[in-house]
């Protein structure tokens, strides 16, 4: 599977979205549909933005599924650790996390994830946990590179800013000059005939220029996702060179399968 997300379906899907958690106050945070590929319980790879308003604190919680998060704007906390852009979180099924406090500049941040979910779970709600392996990845900031610096890049590099794991999990940030192919390393295919190959399925998110390839052209904030058993297209960078982030995705561990 090979999917696009746009930013014209995004601003096509932006919504206000009304929120109280348990004991909090009412906040009003904001959604919006980056990729969507709808409800397979098996593969359906989503990418949403959340605009999350000042001040708002989301509780400790948990997913389901496997998820990273992409932080590129505001202020803020994730547990200990301070947020700021460009920050990469992930946090693997059945994962507690949080709390996820807003700073006075509030938050914006991309969920990424393989399959669709819908909601959290908080740590609170304890008979909904299922013991297994947690998995928690924290990389950042991540400097944002302006076309002027990318256009005069005397070669693409690749800079592994989360190193590829054994279990798939990784983060690589590549920069390209105008034309130069992206050629990125990719971990083995590790499915069999009995659990659907998650291993290896890898998100690319356009941080700075243009990536172009497979009829597509991809600006800021742009994104695609390549499952395992796919090719990764040809991918080269517009006029202005290119900043993209790859986030290698594990398979969901088999405790939770």
């Amino acid at each position: 599977m090979i999917v696009y997300g746009t930013r014209a379906r995004a601003e096509a899907t932006r919504r206000a979205i009304p929120l109280r958690f348990e004991g909090g106050e009412p906040y009003v945070f904001h959604k919006s549909e980056w990729m969507d590929t709808g409800k397979d319980p098996q593969l359906s790879p989503t990418i949403f933005l959340v605009e999350q308003p000042p001040h708002s604190v989301a509780p400790a919680h948990f997913h389901r599924q496997n998820q990273f998060q992409l932080f590129f704007d505001g202020d803020g906390s994730i547990g200990r650790h301070a947020l700021a852009p460009l920050t990469v979180h992930y946090a693997g099924a059945y994962t507690g996390y949080g709390p996820l406090v807003a700073g006075s500049a509030g938050l914006k941040y991309f969920t990424i994830r393989p399959v669709f979910e819908s909601g959290l779970v908080p740590v609170t709600e304890r008979e909904q946990m299922i013991r297994g392996p947690k998995r928690h990845a924290h990389v950042g900031p991540i400097a944002t590179d302006a076309p002027d610096h990318l256009r005069t890049l005397p070669t693409a590099t690749c800079e592994d800013v989360f190193p590829l794991a054994e279990d798939g999990l990784g983060v690589t940030v590549a920069r390209l000059p105008a034309g130069a192919a992206l050629v990125p390393a990719r971990p083995p295919h590790a499915g069999d005939l009995f659990r659907p190959p998650h291993a290896g399925d890898l998100f690319l998110v356009v941080l700075s220029g243009s990536l172009r390839g497979d009829g597509q052209e991809l600006g800021p904030w742009e994104s695609a996702f390549v499952s395992a058993g796919d090719a990764l297209p040809g991918f080269t960078a517009g006029n202005d060179g290119a900043q993209v982030v790859l986030l290698y995705t594990p398979r969901k561990a088999d405790a939770y399968a």
